[in-house]
């Protein structure tokens, strides 16, 4: 008699969305949920999401949640979240497990992603990687040894917050120059404004004539050769090279995996930063070193948060 395959649901969670897989346990998504959320019925809305993917009827065992700011593991605790109140998400976990019945385990939503991308998706054969996450913000994580590292109170791979610019803007985290403060998705649409506003060449771009435009918007004509949404991509592609390099150097790490909705461009700023890292990084480190664009895109945390859930005895 066959046993029944395990199965585990990933949920992330950031802005006013969440979505949710169910993951077999080596890694396949069977069926997804995406929905708008209210941050004040959280709770209620993820437990619906689960009860919605267990009515297939296969047997689920545990539940990964990723969620944007700082967690601590060892308490279960989200200590810093990016996108809620700190009273609506503090004991996340507790209220999901009570709401769900299920065991719950809630981790960063980068290293969730890490954790997908190195079990199934572009981080798949090395035992070293780094993962960094570019969108509305940018988070990292460290996989040494085939096992997330989060340090010493689960808080390791904030590479948003190396400087850059010592002379730059303030970060949310209330340093100046952060890599966070050029590269992520907001800080890309707001220096192609201000390059609109102060050059008048760069009217011509097709930029110009969207008041509300997004850093997927930037990619999009960057990939449709629109010479102005190029050059901020390349920029782009530079800041970010500068913060891996610094990373290389550090960690002589085997693979650099970068994700985010930032990567949406390609190879259009995958190659400036992989070319910015060449010229910063110590040679033999770079040399070393494989730098990749993740695979798994949308589902890369919900699927690490479900493989989390599956290992979180053995990690």
């Amino acid at each position: 008699m066959t046993t029944p395959q395990t199965n585990f649901i990933g949920i992330s969670v950031s802005g006013t969305r969440a979505r949710a897989a169910l993951v077999n346990e080596n890694g396949l998504v069977g069926e997804t949920k995406v929905r708008e959320i209210a941050p004040k019925t959280l709770i209620p809305q993820l437990a619906e999401m689960v009860q919605e993917l267990q009515s297939s009827g296969l047997q689920v065992s545990a539940i990964g949640v990723a969620i944007p700011g700082l967690v601590n593991r060892q308490t279960d605790r989200v200590v810093a979240p990016r996108d809620f109140s700190t009273t609506i998400v503090e004991d996340l976990h507790g209220e999901l497990t009570r709401a769900t019945g299920l065991r719950v385990e809630i981790e960063n939503d980068a290293n969730a992603a890490a954790y997908g991308e190195y079990k199934v998706g572009a981080g798949r054969g090395a035992r070293n990687l780094f993962y960094m996450m570019i969108g509305n913000g940018i988070g990292g994580a460290i996989i040494l040894d085939g096992k997330l590292w989060t340090g010493a109170s689960g808080f390791a791979g904030e590479v948003g917050h190396i400087t850059i610019d010592a002379e730059g803007l303030e970060c949310v985290c209330g340093n100046t120059g952060c890599l966070e403060t050029v590269a992520s998705a907001p800080s890309i649409v707001r220096r192609a404004r201000e390059r609109l506003n102060r050059d008048g060449t760069s009217s011509l771009s097709r930029l110009a004539l969207n008041k509300s435009f997004t850093a997927e918007d930037v990619a999009h004509q960057a990939n449709e050769g629109d010479d102005f949404a190029l050059m901020m991509i390349e920029r782009t592609g530079k800041y970010i090279g500068t913060g891996v390099a610094s990373v290389i150097n550090l960690l002589n790490i085997e693979r650099i995996v970068l994700g985010g909705g930032v990567m949406d461009a390609g190879t259009l700023i995958l190659n400036p930063i992989i070319q910015e890292v060449k010229r910063r990084a110590f040679q033999p480190c770079f040399e070393a070193t494989e730098i990749v664009a993740a695979k798994l895109g949308l589902d890369g945390a919900p699927i690490g948060a479900a493989m989390l859930a599956r290992d979180a005895h053995t990690v």
